[in-house]
């Protein structure tokens, strides 16, 4: 465990873990400088786990993202002053403009986004997008109809569980140490190494009955854990056509949607996940200079006043 920026006066902190270079070495180089700026400007701790937090022949070893679980419990074991924990993948960006998590979290909670709802256009619509793009573009295989169709109760039932009403991503959510930090390690230790899920053994579909089958979820707005690949799919579609594209195109979109978005999250396996360890966002004052001045303007009264027609001058 390494304390990259130690807890503040509120208690609260970023936790992610990044397990071989593979992980480390795009998370430091493309992300950490936003996660820096974000934590020093609402007095957040930052807390980076590099090792695994359960031996790789333990029985209920499983893949490395489950082992987010045990981050409170080892938060609590080293004594840090710690009341809250927002856990993030390593393949999130940031945006400056992005509002405290913490402001809006409800401590007996845990508070998740959803995959589902509350998404820039309806679910199955971004489902058909997804499908058309990579298929025209990325692979003559890729099937027009698959799971990434599957209904809540389909996918459920994929590990013999009753189907709940939503569907979160895990690489988001916000908890607190003394009212889940138990909670969360029994649920990792509940299931040993040949655990089966949706996933091929992944985490996403039990935490999700975990959190919604015990009332334990809130529910976060999209823009804590806007999905890059369907950003990509609703806003950026020309990015598909051409894969040699101009590096600065892809940041041009990337700073784009994080003048909308807080957090925006480039999961997945195929091409667009990709995308964020090509370009570094916001690596200069000049890169930043708009969304600080945006952020100032936020600030400032307007009354809506008339001031007649306004024409844009023409270029000398």
């Amino acid at each position: 465990m390494k304390v990259l920026i130690p807890p503040g006066k509120s208690g609260n902190v970023l936790a992610t873990i990044a397990i071989g270079e593979q992980y480390l070495q795009p998370f430091m180089k493309y992300a950490y400088h936003t996660w820096e700026m974000y934590c020093r400007r609402h007095d957040l701790g930052l807390i980076l786990f590099d090792d695994h937090l359960i031996s790789t022949d333990h029985t209920k070893w499983k893949k490395p993202n489950w082992q987010k679980y045990l981050i409170p419990s080892a938060i609590i074991d080293a004594g840090l002053p710690v009341n809250n924990v927002c856990h993030l993948d390593t393949d999130i960006l940031i945006s400056p403009l992005a509002p405290n998590i913490f402001d809006s979290y409800n401590q007996s909670k845990v508070a998740v986004v959803s995959m589902r709802t509350g998404l820039p256009i309806p679910h199955q619509e971004i489902c058909r997008r997804l499908a058309f793009l990579r298929n025209r573009y990325y692979s003559s295989e890729y099937p027009l109809d698959s799971s990434l169709f599957i209904s809540l109760k389909d996918l459920y039932s994929l590990i013999n569980v009753p189907p709940q009403n939503d569907y979160a991503c895990s690489g988001v959510f916000v908890l607190n140490l003394v009212e889940h930090g138990s909670m969360l390690n029994e649920f990792f230790f509940k299931y040993d190494r040949n655990i089966l899920s949706p996933t091929s053994g992944g985490d996403q579909t039990h935490f999700n009955y975990f959190l919604q089958s015990n009332d334990l979820q809130q529910w976060l707005e999209y823009r804590f854990q806007a999905l890059w690949t369907y950003e990509v799919a609703c806003r950026y579609a020309f990015l598909y056509s051409d894969r040699s594209v101009n590096h600065q195109v892809i940041q041009t979109c990337i700073e784009t949607s994080l003048f909308t978005n807080y957090f925006l999250h480039f999961a997945g396996s195929w091409y667009e996940s990709e995308m964020w360890e090509q370009v570094k966002v916001f690596d200069s004052a000049e890169s930043l200079e708009m969304f600080s001045a945006f952020s100032e303007y936020m600030k400032t009264p307007v009354y809506g006043k008339p001031l007649g027609a306004i024409k844009p001058k023409e270029n000398s």
